[in-house]
């Protein structure tokens, strides 16, 4: 093998070991947080969607996952599934 291919492989292992979503994180959370609160804690959503000053994001993937509602700025709910 290359030294590239396994500089490449190295950092990938690393960045997925180092995901932001996870148990301790989501047990971080709290309503009442504003947004820029929970991004500083999770990093920037996946996906968020929303209408009239109520709104869903999610961090993560089909295996890990955080979701949190928002009513303006701050958190309403959040869950999350497959954290570890």
């Amino acid at each position: 093998m290359s030294l590239r291919y396994l500089a490449v492989l190295s950092c990938c292992v690393l960045l997925a070991a180092c995901s932001k979503v996870n148990q301790d994180n989501y047990s971080k959370l709290e309503t009442g947080m504003t947004k820029t609160e929970v991004e500083r804690l999770l990093g920037g959503p996946t996906e968020c969607a929303g209408a009239l000053g109520v709104s869903s994001c999610t961090w993560g993937d089909q295996q890990s996952v955080i979701s949190v509602q928002y009513a303006g700025d701050k958190v309403l709910m959040f869950s999350g599934s497959g954290l570890q």
